[in-house]
């Protein structure tokens, strides 16, 4: 094993000692194909186990058949089909299925031969020729090691825009395992001859990468935005890949809850990113907010009321499903607000007015007694009986109880605070927020790792250490955040489990975010709140040549003074425009 551990990974490769067989297995990949080399302790009786049945959802069907000597190739069917080719570097003896399950397991034999076994898989959503072309395109002649050197430099170049100095060994592993992980989501679904499988599974053609939709719930916080900060080609394409879901079920998708697509692709417009049909983006966008049948469920009722109301249920348990209305119209809202911004941003004043009062429905959820948002009834009156500690999945709230969910206005959190009846009574409800026990018998999946009423372990309170901000007590904001930087990453047995579950990569992109320093409080505003980075100074080379530092002045965590290039800021929100230009903020810190 030359001197590596029993079990080891980076990005772009992975390796074990598979102990029972005596065998080391090694894996490597590149966009549309892996590359896997096997280490036998013999060189006879050596076989291959490709257990088709076995996906992370239901297979419904699967098929595969040897090609010549040395290449075997089929199918797994599940909610789509992937076709593979795989090609060996030593010849086959036979395929067979073994008695195993309902259809069998399928063995590759191999003849008996010495050194390492390479095998070589291109992978499609459209054919095995497709699959094979794919192989030979980025493969073709390359052996293992040379698509590792590969895949190394491939994430070298992406991970290094950012550099980091100082900070402790902890941080920095954490830190670039985060920003590897915000990466891995979307995936790609278009071979590498434009050919790809759309949404009506027919297979079309492309002159853009072609993208699975983005986990969106919750990724538009943050981690669509780190993917157009630093891989805006990608972005592009993602975009366009919705563009045309979108022209032809008449809808842009969403995923899972929201229509966050509107602040996804309106942010990502903001901060400079071209090369899609922002016109046809907006229209689309447009029938989502306003037409039934989309990803907007009850945007009829939401139009005619300025909410979601929330059935009478008698006794609801954490599993029981409604309209999870309160989230909805409060996440709407925000999706309305981001909208407007493009519709001026085009020149729409017509659309741009309606929109941004609707942006306002999610005052229409606050009830000035509690203090939190909290369902209605068809007639306007609130749900009884209302415990603000109690978590649902689907009734009034969308995986959240009522103190994880009436904090959120990005877009307006001045009106949020007045709502409240000031700057010291909102501050007041947020010390209660973060300071009240989370109450032990209330078990909810994904609902996990508390401070206060607050979870971190999951998605929808992610942006409120920030609102300190709005009643002028940075230094609340920067305790939260560090406390969060410090127990809620890297912990586990082996100190590299999250708190939560990662969504595709916004818990990471999170960390990343504000162990630099910044963070998108809202994503679709082209600007960042500044915090104190964990790190003495970040670089961030959004292109070539053109650098952005972050400096951090004293250990303090409470900002005493920013400077953007040497002049002096009266606000800690800087634009996106300095980053893309590149500049120097300097960030002096006091313990005061």
């Amino acid at each position: 094993m030359n001197g590596e551990a029993k079990e080891s990974a980076r990005p772009g490769y992975y390796q074990v000692d598979l102990e029972r067989y005596g065998i080391h297995a090694e894996l490597t990949a590149t966009l549309r194909c892996g590359v896997h080399r096997y280490t036998f302790p013999q060189a006879a009786d050596r076989m291959l186990v490709v257990n088709l049945s076995v996906s992370n959802e239901r297979v419904r069907d699967w098929a595969i058949e040897a090609d010549g000597t040395h290449a075997f190739q089929g199918f797994q069917r599940a909610s789509e089909t992937v076709f593979f080719y795989a090609k060996t570097n030593q010849p086959i003896a036979e395929l067979e299925t073994v008695e195993s399950g309902r259809r069998g397991l399928p063995v590759v034999r191999l003849e008996p031969a010495e050194g390492p076994l390479e095998l070589q898989i291109g992978l499609s959503f459209v054919s095995i020729e497709n699959a094979r072309a794919n192989l030979d395109r980025e493969i073709g002649g390359k052996d293992f090691d040379t698509v590792r050197a590969e895949a190394d430099e491939t994430w070298e170049q992406l991970l290094s825009k950012v550099r980091v100095t100082g900070g402790s060994e902890r941080e920095r592993m954490l830190f670039y395992s985060s920003l590897y992980r915000s990466f891995l989501w979307p995936a790609l679904r278009s071979d590498g001859n434009g050919a790809f499988t759309d949404v009506r599974r027919t297979v079309d053609q492309a002159d853009f990468s072609y993208y699975t939709n983005p986990s969106l719930w919750d990724t538009y916080r943050n981690k669509l935005v780190l993917l157009g900060l630093l891989s805006p080609e990608v972005t592009v394409d993602v975009i366009r890949s919705l563009i045309e879901k979108g022209e032809k079920t008449g809808f842009i998708p969403t995923f899972f809850h929201g229509d966050h697509a509107a602040p996804f692709i309106v942010g990502s417009y903001l901060r400079g990113l071209r090369g899609f049909d922002v016109e046809k983006a907006y229209s689309l966008l447009y029938r989502n907010a306003t037409i039934e049948g989309g990803p907007r469920p009850f945007i009829n009722e939401y139009m005619e009321r300025g909410y979601i109301s929330t059935p009478p249920v008698e006794r609801p348990r954490v599993e029981t499903k409604a309209k999870a209305g309160v989230t909805k119209t409060l996440e709407y809202a925000y999706d309305d607000y981001s909208l407007a911004l493009l519709a001026n941003e085009l020149g729409n004043d017509t659309d741009h007015t309606l929109l941004m009062g609707r942006a306002g429905n999610y005052k229409n959820m606050f009830d000035p007694s509690t203090g939190l948002m909290r369902g209605r009834l068809e007639d306007g009156s609130w749900v009884e009986p209302f415990d603000p500690q109690f978590p649902y999945y689907e009734y009034m709230y969308r995986e959240a109880n009522a103190w994880q969910s009436s904090f959120f206005a990005p877009h307006d959190t001045a009106g949020l605070i007045a709502l409240h009846g000031g700057a010291e009574a909102f501050e007041r409800k947020l010390d209660e927020l973060f300071s009240i026990p989370w109450n032990p018998q209330h078990i909810a999946r994904n609902i996990s790792s508390f401070i206060g009423q607050y979870c971190h372990g999951n998605q929808p309170d992610h942006g409120y250490p920030y609102l300190y901000y709005w009643v002028n007590k940075q230094e609340k904001t920067q305790a939260l955040l560090d406390r969060l930087l410090r127990d809620f990453y890297g912990i586990g047995e082996h100190g590299l489990a999250l708190c939560g579950m990662d969504d595709t990569g916004e818990m990471s992109a999170w960390y990343v975010f504000n162990a630099i320093g910044i963070y998108p409080y809202s994503p679709a505003d082209p600007e960042y709140i500044v915090t104190v980075p964990i790190f003495d100074k970040v670089e961030l080379e959004l292109s070539a040549g053109v650098v952005f530092t972050i400096e951090r002045e004293h250990s303090g965590r409470r900002i005493e003074k920013l400077t953007w290039n040497g002049t002096p800021l009266d606000r800690p929100i800087i634009p996106h425009a300095w980053l893309a230009s590149g500049g120097r903020l300097v960030i002096t810190t006091t313990d005061n």
